[in-house]
């Protein structure tokens, strides 16, 4: 680990390992441009919204082809299928996902005028959500409070921003649950699916960023940097965590779940669980607060999971949720963030698998995901165009291996890592 500061976003590839990433790249832009064509598709991340982040992200790493236009296409679309809609007030599933990408499009796609503000409408709607209390629903990044606060730290600082962003940390600390080892947010039984509600029918205490108390922790991080007094909550939910490891030997460093009358098991290497989203949500906290220790255990993590084989990561394909392209991304971000040169390495390994992945002629410019059903039985390969788990989120991660344009997008996983502050900068803070 260096112990100098971070400059610009650094491309990894260079030469003919760019150029193919930039080819892979337009050719999804080519394919998603041909499925947008063929019908008006679903206006949230799965299609429309990721479709024209990714576009916007293009246009800047390849610009001058046109494709900042298609993005705006895409975001007109997506706002026109929300109008249309009867959506859930969730970051991945619903109307705040939308208008999360207006608030980030802002100035760049969109005009940022003060006085015409499309996103007020939206945001008061999310703040009179937020604010009502006993909370109802879920805690999580997907579908929950997570990914509320997530689209109010966007919003901030205009109106309605700043105060859904304190109102999702009230209801996150009114729905905590004391542990012995500190807070966690318990997954209920009747927001799960069949197959897990089977598996965990009194609930489970969940360690991925997508549905556990990892990207709640990375959150209210973020929220008390910005002013919303999470630090308590924070410094509880890191230290139950910490507290889950597993024993010395098992093929992961943190479980999947923590349930009731049940064993922690070993899990996946992924953003949306494992030690390589862990790692991500700790060096975020630990930039956010100054928190050498947490760095540490960051480090440490994410050079462990770095050490992991192909065979025991359980990926089988290439998406940013829980496949090769999102773990090159993971270990892209940690790697820009810290200097640590075993992070680099395991990104540039982990982008190769994402090539290898490809099936030529198949998918979405040869890009498959494979699928499973409520039961959590595999529904095999399928074309996926999406943001999370399909290509237009493949693309993203390709260009931010490939091009110096700080990937600000994924924000949206709550992995943007600060950089680590110069020694003037820590000096003139003390």
């Amino acid at each position: 680990m260096t112990d100098e500061p971070q400059g610009p976003w650094r491309p990894i590839l260079q030469g003919p390992d760019a150029g193919q990433a930039f080819a892979a790249a337009e050719e999804i832009a080519g394919a998603l441009l041909r499925l947008h064509a063929a019908g008006p598709g679903n206006y949230g991340f799965s299609e429309l919204a990721g479709w024209s982040l990714f576009f916007a992200y293009l246009d800047r790493a390849v610009p001058g082809r046109g494709y900042l236009d298609r993005a705006a296409e895409l975001l007109e679309d997506s706002v026109a299928g929300l109008s249309r809609s009867h959506s859930q007030a969730s970051l991945y599933g619903g109307f705040p996902g939308v208008a999360w990408l207006v608030e980030h499009l802002k100035g760049w796609i969109l005009e940022d005028d003060e006085e015409d503000d499309p996103g007020e409408e939206i945001a008061a709607a999310v703040y009179r959500h937020l604010d009502l209390s006993p909370r109802r629903g879920g805690h999580d990044l997907l579908f929950g409070l997570a990914g509320l606060g997530v689209y109010a730290l966007e919003r901030s600082p205009r109106r309605w921003g700043r105060e859904s962003l304190k109102a999702a940390v009230a209801r996150l600390a009114e729905t905590a649950e004391r542990r012995p080892q500190g807070v966690a947010w318990r997954s209920s039984p009747e927001g799960m699916e069949p197959g897990e509600l089977k598996r965990y029918p009194q609930g489970n205490y969940n360690l991925g960023m997508a549905y556990g108390t990892p990207g709640v922790a990375a959150l209210l991080a973020l929220a008390n940097a910005a002013g919303a007094e999470a630090r308590p909550l924070l410094d509880d939910a890191v230290a139950w965590i910490l507290a889950q490891r597993l024993p010395a030997g098992e093929r992961s460093i943190f479980p999947h779940v923590v349930a009731p009358g049940q064993p922690p098991q070993p899990t996946r290497l992924a953003w949306c669980y494992g030690d390589l989203g862990i790692a991500a949500a700790l060096l975020l906290a630990a930039r956010c607060t100054g928190e050498a220790a947490w760095e540490r255990e960051a480090l440490e993590t994410a050079r462990a999971a770095s050490r992991r084989s192909p065979e025991t990561s359980g990926v089988v394909d290439a998406g940013l949720c829980h496949g090769a392209a999102g773990n090159a991304h993971l270990f892209n971000r940690i790697s820009q963030a810290t200097g640590d040169p075993a992070c680099e390495a395991a990104a540039r390994f982990w982008l190769e698998r994402t090539f290898a992945l490809r099936r030529p002629g198949e998918g979405i410019a040869g890009f498959c995901s494979w699928g499973t059903g409520d039961n959590g039985h595999p529904v095999g390969w399928r074309d996926d165009p999406g943001f999370l788990s399909g290509a237009a989120g493949i693309g993203l991660a390709l260009l931010a291996a490939a091009s110096p344009v700080e990937p600000a997008w994924d924000r949206l996983l709550l992995v943007s890592i600060p950089p680590r502050p110069s020694a003037r900068q820590e000096e003139a803070e003390r």
